[in-house]
């Protein structure tokens, strides 16, 4: 049997990455919590009940079938975001990953990103016909240095470049994870000239820190406006 094609491979150094977040997963854990309770046994309990479901502690615990405690990392900035990308994937997957493992999504720019999180927030919205909403998003910036297979330049996966089905681009993901991949570099299918990265190794994802905070408002239109807190 003819071994499937696999993308070529770049050498990849590319700093000042950008990932969005809701702010609200952003925050410490406490931040959440904290108002919920009413005093310290109250809220000691209330960390219990979350722990006993979070996903990041069970991956962090290896608890998880997706990824190895091995494989995430501690002790440096930003590290439970880090872990959080890996161990809490959308139950249908995303582009590059399935529902049991999940991928650190970033632009090679901030407008690249936020196409991207206003895609798929806009889809949400029509789906319930109600463009009426607020959100604050925290920017994550981080640097990676390796070698990464490449898709920008491979016709022959433009399957996987689908704007409505992830089911060819999660199949090549699957494969290259099991082979050893480091992830996938591919042009943005929501901003012409965008380039996206889906890095499948949490040791990869280097120098996390914090950016600028940003409110997307949506006011009956499937265009936010948007603003800098």
């Amino acid at each position: 049997m003819k071994a499937a094609a696999e993308p070529p491979l770049s050498l990849l150094r590319q700093f000042d990455t950008y990932r969005l977040l809701p702010s609200r997963f952003a925050d410490l854990e406490d931040s959440v919590l904290a108002p919920l309770s009413d005093d310290d046994a109250h809220l000691k309990d209330l960390f219990d009940l979350d722990n006993a479901t979070n996903h990041r502690l069970m991956g962090e615990r290896g608890g998880l079938a997706g990824i190895g405690v091995d494989e995430l990392v501690f002790g440096v900035p930003c590290f439970r975001i880090v872990n959080a990308a890996y161990t809490y994937p959308r139950p249908e997957g995303s582009r590059f990953n399935g529902g049991e493992r999940g991928a650190w999504y970033c632009a090679f720019d901030l407008d690249t990103a936020m196409a991207e999180i206003v895609f798929h927030k806009s889809v949400e919205y029509s789906e319930i016909g109600y463009f009426q909403d607020s959100v604050a998003y925290q920017a994550f910036l981080a640097d990676f240095s390796s070698q990464f297979h490449d898709i920008r330049s491979a016709p022959r996966f433009a399957d996987c470049l689908s704007p409505d089905s992830y089911i060819a681009s999660q199949a090549l993901a699957e494969r290259l994870l099991e082979a050893g991949s480091m992830g996938i570099v591919y042009p943005s299918v929501r901003r012409r000239g965008g380039v996206n990265l889906a890095c499948f190794r949490p040791a990869l994802v280097n120098n996390v820190r914090r950016g600028e905070t940003f409110q997307l408002t949506w006011s009956g239109s499937p265009v936010p406006a948007v603003s800098t807190l």
